[in-house]
């Protein structure tokens, strides 16, 4: 009872802090889609190289800055080989304004105070809204938050299965981490478990620079 209290009174204040952000979208439907596909891809690279030199603060919350800032970037020949991507099967090019593409520079830290740098909660509190609970809500690119008591945790949601960062390395394992949904869904640990019916599962939250 205490952990579902506690659950529910973080939804609310997550519900009411979405009054404190900017309801108009940064970028607007088309180039949210394009954001998309570049974030995910750029989740995905994580996964089957592993980590980035270029991606410093590796736990959950960095994965989402990281693959944020990068997907915001011009994807040039430069830009391809600091990333060790090909130039196949790229997403188009995102045409972003100056300011559209330092968004992920100035992530929402309340108070009016904006920088490169956000937590978990921050990156939920100030730089997203809540979409639902039901995954069939989800957009690839949307970010699940599980409230552990203690500690907060993200997802991000990839369309088929999860991506995330264990928030912890060592010489043998780089911490990334991918499930399916059936794998979620049967999870030994219930915390984890994206339904409803949890109370560690806060819900599915998109970015607020995003239109859709």
């Amino acid at each position: 009872m205490t952990v579902l209290i506690r659950g529910l009174g973080l939804l609310v204040m997550l519900l009411g802090s979405r009054v404190l952000a900017s309801e108009a979208a940064a970028l607007d439907p088309q180039q949210s889609q394009v954001f998309r596909a570049w974030f995910v891809r750029i989740a995905q690279e994580q996964l089957t190289q592993g980590p980035s030199p270029r991606w410093y603060q590796q736990d959950c919350a960095g994965l989402v800055r990281f693959a944020a800032n990068e997907a915001l970037k011009v994807h040039d020949d430069k830009w391809l080989r600091s990333n060790g991507l090909s130039n196949r099967y790229l997403p188009p090019e995102l045409q972003l304004s100056d300011a559209q593409r330092g968004l992920a520079q100035k992530w929402q830290q309340g108070g009016g105070d904006v920088g490169p740098y956000v937590n978990a909660i921050k990156l939920i509190q100030y730089n997203s809204h809540l979409i639902g609970r039901d995954l069939a809500q989800a957009r690839p690119g949307d970010l699940m938050f599980f409230d552990q008591g203690d500690d907060q945790h993200l997802m991000i949601w990839m369309g088929r299965y999860v991506a995330y960062h264990t928030g912890t390395t060592t010489p043998t394992d780089n911490g990334m981490r991918s499930a399916s949904l059936q794998q979620l869904m049967t999870w030994k640990d219930t915390r984890w478990i994206p339904d409803a019916a949890n109370p560690n599962f806060i819900g599915v939250y998109r970015l607020n620079f995003l239109s859709q």
